[in-house]
């Protein structure tokens, strides 16, 4: 008789800490809160062009674009930062309507060297501008043929360390770089991330959130397998995009039984998802778990004003006049919060961000990179590849193979 084990046993949390620590000599991101900024911040302080285009696409953009707007609004930088991450023709053309292509600088991000999306617009845009020496800034990997490309043209190249994945990348040049030419506060963002890794990895306040989260998320996977992020704000809508491919690239894979383990991703933004995803959350089949994201402090003070002509006064809400927006978004926050809890049957968790700065976008970030990592040892799987996006690349790879 044979005996196929499709089934594994959830290993303890000092199992799965000891597993993560180990993976520090291996898994270049959990080092990056550490490392020296001075070459970036020089080189970015030499750029002095209006515009600072980033080709690259998911986790080569994905990353610096939720960091970007989520400061942008709080802050006043001299540079616009533009991401060019899809080869739309249509979405390209109307996004260059905004940039001056000869006051731009063109940051070309690409691990492998070879994204097909990337180097397609490279040349598209080379086609409209001479893309140089002295207009353009390369990230990839030592060996790739981009980095070849970059020292036979003399353009500036920052390495992407092999151990470093895309999606785990935001920390490191394919992130900083981009950031840094716009006036983003680097050190503040990697200060969010030393926080977080050196408590947790000191089993101080950090721990053991994350790796309970984690260990629930496991054990209740199968009557679970919805994760949602509820973020009340607009800041964090490219937040959300980077946390859904995180999450389904790293957790959507077949573990060592060969089992194919899914943890599902959604991310909403609050409000205006109150007014959609909200009921099938309160009413629907309960499979979701639900993190709610609030922002204490945005960092503005208008305030819905007070109706002393009247002008109003048929109309609902007049107890709201007098309260800034910021209130009101946590109080609807807190109002949507208390109505899935009272449920008592839909596992939820709350996350307060202080206020609209690097430190406190790089330590949510960072913590959410850390469960992902807790959550893939959990499930015994390889948290850092992604086969099934490479089979995509292959066969787009034959059809051009196959054309006459």
């Amino acid at each position: 008789m044979k005996y196929h084990k499709n089934f594994y046993q959830i290993k303890s949390n000092d199992e799965i800490f000891a597993k993560i620590k180990a993976e520090r000599k291996t898994i270049g991101y959990y080092n990056l809160p550490y490392q020296n900024t001075s070459e970036i911040k020089s080189y970015a302080a030499t750029i002095n062009k209006k515009h600072i285009v980033v080709l690259g696409i998911g986790g080569s953009s994905l990353g610096a674009r939720a960091i970007y707007e989520f400061l942008l609004p709080a802050n006043s930088y001299e540079k616009d930062l533009l991401f060019l991450e899809t080869i739309d023709p249509l979405k390209i053309n109307q996004s260059l309507k905004k940039v001056d292509l000869n006051a731009a600088q063109f940051v070309i991000i690409s691990k492998s060297g070879s994204t097909i999306e990337t180097i397609s617009i490279f040349k598209y845009l080379n086609s409209l501008v001479e893309i140089n020496q002295s207009n353009c800034t390369i990230i990839s990997e030592a060996t790739s043929n981009l980095t070849q490309f970059a020292n036979d043209n003399h353009i500036k190249i920052f390495d992407l360390a092999q151990d470093v994945g895309g999606r785990f990348s935001v920390f490191s040049a394919v992130g900083l770089v981009p950031l840094a030419m716009v006036g983003v506060d680097i050190d503040n963002l990697l200060n969010g991330c030393k926080r977080v890794t050196d408590s947790f990895f000191e089993q101080t306040d950090y721990y053991k959130p994350i790796i309970r989260k984690a260990r629930f998320l496991v054990e209740n996977k199968s009557r679970f397998n919805i994760n949602v992020v509820f973020s009340y704000s607009s800041l964090l809508e490219s937040f959300n995009k980077w946390y859904v491919q995180l999450w389904a690239e790293s957790l959507g894979k077949i573990n060592i039984n060969d089992t194919r383990q899914a943890l599902t991703p959604i991310g909403l933004v609050g409000p205006v998802d109150q007014h959609s995803f909200l009921q099938l959350i309160m009413d629907g089949v309960r499979d979701k778990t639900v993190t709610f994201i609030k922002i204490d402090d945005l960092k503005d003070n208008s305030c819905i004003p007070i109706d002393k002509a009247n002008k109003f006064a048929d109309l609902s809400w007049d107890c709201a006049e007098g309260f800034s927006f910021n209130e009101l978004l946590n109080m609807q926050a807190d109002a949507t919060i208390a109505s899935v809890q009272k449920q008592k049957d839909i596992p939820c968790d709350i996350i307060s961000i202080r206020t609209v700065d690097e430190y406190n976008i790089a330590k949510i970030m960072f913590s959410y990179q850390l469960l992902v990592s807790c959550i893939g040892a959990f499930l015994q799987i390889n948290t850092y590849d992604q086969p099934g996006v490479e089979y995509g690349k292959t066969n787009l790879a034959e059809k051009f193979s196959q054309k006459p």
